[in-house]
């Protein structure tokens, strides 16, 4: 046996090299559990705020293996896409050679920090055998007709020379890199997920593992709206501009008509017309702005007419055409019928260009319907101004009025999402191809599913110039037509990262199958996912995305399952100098260091102790030592146990049943704490209590003896339930008892019911509501007896002096209050 020093470096190696050989393939032979931490991707060096993640997950296989679950815990890397394209031209290196070196320094993290995965079923989704199957999904779309080409006004950022989805703008810039996003028109893949709006807004409902906050994310993103979509005849008597609204109430209401800029119609508008040039002029303008400036309340609103007019089909009356930068085409059709009476945006926009206001629903307060008192007015109330529908309740109204417009075929009762079509076209290098060829004879046309994949060429200049650097690749980009044989260009777009992360726990049932994408037999006996940890950034991105191509896979029966993560739990983040700890803001923690100094036993308990895991947390030095000096402390207890427990020793009866007591309490709780609630935080502490009342009787025995047995006991179930988060000292003291087989290995600790409950309880004494003494007394004594008890305290004694009690508050079984 080593001596009572702590030596995490000669432990930690050991056992590392000792896990690989042995542990890492040990699984249940029960029932199924999937565990999975959201894959890493590999843009940098990983730094402790990624470390957490992953702790966690540790944790839970090491319980479940132990419950004697089948567990599966696999690990791979989302390895394509803009970080780690953009990091490698800052270094100058290939994105190839950049990712796998990250690779690589992760995995050698993981192995420091005692993280166990089942490395048989890695998967890199740059890699051939991997994107070879992203393509292959993006044909099953396609013939879905899910996966569709066109043009279409794009979020641009200009820094990444790519466009990105919506999910990807946050507040109006890049979600990579923080630029400002412009808008584009371009032609552009897209995956039809609005085809799927309602499906995946209904089973959030099945989402019942999920956070509540997540699943409100959903909703919001997804955003249905109820109301009447209504087509408004251009002058011209041809066109048709549809505008969607809430409040088809207000129609008699409507004075003029405005276009979001990038709407497709509006150079059709002014095509040949005096404005068409400072139209387009202002149209090229407002979408240099970003679109959380043009989403503010605050605003400057600024318009153009368009010299056009549209005819208000409820009453026959011409109203002007505007283009305006408060409308978007993110929202509705991209076009609103304008009601300023009873909207504020159309009412200060209104009152800037003098455009007429009519009030079409009365308050109830307004002394004259044609005042502007008051206005704008957003509620409900009593129709006015409004034809035949005047005098009816503003809810009876607007379903009249649209009864009446899908009579004459101009209208009708309509959803509105506010989610958009998935946009997946990349104009950069660090992507999966998309197999899509163009013939001059042929049109578009799908790569043959036996040529995929369509391989990623590595000698290209990467460098983004708004335009795909595959472009320059003439051997990439000449190809032949699959249906004639023709000559044909290869599309030099790439597919956005988020494809490849929307499959991947699929692949990873079948991770080396060479003749599919996955095993059906397979996916359905591991899926839906158990457990799926990872970050509440990802609730719009990567978890909708992913929904999505479940309902896909499961409409082209390819799986059983509908929704794939059962449970979902949300860890917070870890922030330093109060930002969150990123490698662009320099305030990275290094784990190899950490490690090197304290251990990857200390860096685990400080991340796991410091607060609840879904909360975010400041790091904390301190907290790094406090965790340091605590597991040199369990080391040295746990080893004077081990020499007690050979003692014997006389037993003190009492004491020895309250020490049972609290053992099997602790074990109930640190095992529902850990395993069902997550919260590794009070499990820690309340190991750390069972090693504090142990310690007295090693440390301070004061006479008082229990047997070696049940220190040994007592110990043992220490170890065995700090393993999880300590696996390196809690090996290492675990073949101190004599055991030949890994504690990993072992069956999880049992408590004994019986042995839960205590005849005793610890009396609280307060004087004017402060802690002043405690006293360890028997359950069920009358008030008698606890305020006799109370006074007869040496503590509450000194405290009271000479004062009177007033009164005595009594909690029977908890606390004596003393009033004075």
């Amino acid at each position: 046996m080593q001596g009572d020093r702590y030596d995490h470096k000669s432990i930690e190696s050991k056992w590392q090299d000792y896990w690989e050989q042995y542990v890492v393939k040990v699984c249940g032979k029960g029932q199924k559990y999937y565990l999975l931490e959201m894959f890493p991707y590999p843009s940098g060096a990983p730094h402790m705020g990624h470390v957490k993640n992953y702790v966690i997950g540790d944790v839970l296989f090491r319980i479940r293996v132990r419950q004697g679950y089948d567990t599966m815990r696999p690990m791979g890397w989302d390895a394509f896409g803009l970080p780690a394209e953009n990091a490698a031209i800052k270094s100058n290196v290939h994105p190839r050679i950049f990712t796998m070196n990250n690779i690589a320094s992760w995995k050698k993290t993981f192995r420091k920090m005692g993280i166990i995965y089942d490395w048989d079923r890695e998967v890199t989704t740059c890699e051939p055998d991997y994107y070879r199957w992203t393509q292959w999904i993006f044909l099953q779309l396609y013939k879905a007709g899910l996966a569709v080409r066109k043009k279409a006004p794009v979020n641009w950022c200009p820094s990444c020379s790519t466009v990105l989805a919506n999910e990807q703008v946050v507040d109006g810039r890049c979600e990579r890199c923080s630029t400002e996003v412009t808008k584009k028109e371009l032609v552009q893949w897209f995956f039809k997920i609005t085809d799927y709006a309602q499906v995946l807004l209904d089973d959030i409902e099945l989402l019942t593992g999920w956070p509540e906050r997540v699943k409100i994310m959903q909703r919001n993103w997804i955003g249905r709206s109820e109301g009447a979509l209504i087509n408004f005849k251009l002058d011209d008597g041809r066109t048709d501009i549809h505008v969607f609204t809430t409040r088809p109430d207000t129609l008699f209401g409507a004075t003029f008509f405005v276009m979001a800029p990038d709407h497709p119609l509006v150079s059709e508008v002014v095509a040949g017309t005096r404005y068409e040039a400072s139209v387009l002029d202002f149209k090229n303008e407002v979408l240099m702005e970003s679109l959380v400036d043009r989403s503010s309340v605050d605003l400057d609103k600024k318009g153009i007419f368009t010299g056009r007019y549209v005819i208000n089909p409820i009453n026959g009356e011409e109203i002007p055409v505007w283009v305006a930068n408060y409308v978007l085409m993110e929202y509705g059709t991209g076009a609103i019928m304008a009601v300023p009476a009873h909207d504020e945006r159309d009412y200060d926009f209104a009152r800037k260009y003098s455009l007429p206001v009519i009030r079409v629903i009365s308050s109830g307060e307004a002394k004259d319907i044609d005042s502007l008192e008051g206005l704008p007015y957003t509620g409900n109330g009593m129709m006015v101004n409004s034809g035949e529908f005047t005098g009816l309740p503003n809810e009876v109204g607007s379903r009249k009025i649209v009864g009446m417009l899908k009579e004459k075929g101009i209208g009708g009762f309509d959803v509105s999402f506010k989610l958009k079509d998935w946009l997946i076209s990349r104009q950069r290098y660090w992507g999966a191809p998309i197999p899509i060829v163009y013939c001059d004879r042929c049109g578009t046309v799908p790569v043959k599913e036996s040529d995929l994949p369509v391989l990623l060429p590595m000698d290209v200049d990467f460098v983004p110039t708004g335009q795909s650097p595959l472009l320059t690749s003439e051997e990439f980009v000449r190809t032949k037509c699959p249906i004639c044989g023709g000559d044909a260009r290869r599309e030099t777009d790439t597919m956005d990262t988020f494809v490849c992360s929307s499959w991947y726990y699929l692949r990873y049932t079948s991770p080396r199958d060479e003749d599919r994408a996955f095993s059906r037999e397979l996916v359905d006996h591991w899926l839906p996912v158990d457990q799926y940890i990872g970050g509440v950034e990802h609730a719009v991105l990567h978890l909708l995305y992913s929904r999505f191509f479940m309902k896909v896979f499961n409409d082209l029966g390819l799986i059983s399952i509908r929704e794939l993560f059962k449970n979902l739990f949300t860890q917070g983040m870890i922030y330093k100098d109060g930002a969150k700890m990123s490698k662009s803001k320099g305030n990275v923690v290094d784990p190899s260091h950490i490690i090197e100094k304290y251990g990857a036993d200390t860096a685990r308990l400080m991340i796991l102790f410091a607060g609840p895991p879904e909360a975010d947390m400041e790091w904390s030095d301190r907290g790094i030592e406090g965790a340091h000096r605590f597991l040199s402390r369990f080391y040295r207890i746990v080893k004077e146990c081990i020499r007690v427990s050979s003692d014997g020793g006389r037993r003190d009866g009492e004491i020895e049943r309250a020490l049972e007591i609290k053992t099997n309490q602790t074990i109930k709780k640190v095992s529902e704490d850990m395993s069902e609630r997550f919260s590794f935080n009070t499990a820690i502490a309340s190991i750390m209590e069972l090693t504090n009342e142990i310690s007295k009787y090693i440390e301070e025995r004061d006479g008082k003896e229990i047997s070696g047995k049940l220190v040994g006991f007592v110990a043992s179930t220490l170890v065995n339930l700090l393993s999880p988060v300590a696996p390196h000292i809690c090996e290492e003291l675990w073949s101190y008892f004599g055991e030949k087989t890994s504690i990993h290995r072992r069956p999880w600790p049992e408590y004994e019911p019986d042995k839960l409950e205590t005849g005793f309880i610890t009396l609280i004494i307060q004087i004017n509501g402060k802690l002043r003494d405690r006293a360890e007394i028997g359950k069920g004594l009358s008030e008698e007896e606890l305020k006799e008890i109370a006074f007869s305290l040496p503590n509450v004694r000194r405290h009271l002096g000479d004062a009177v009690p007033k009164k005595v508050i009594i909690v029977k079984d908890r606390l004596v209050n003393i009033v004075i």
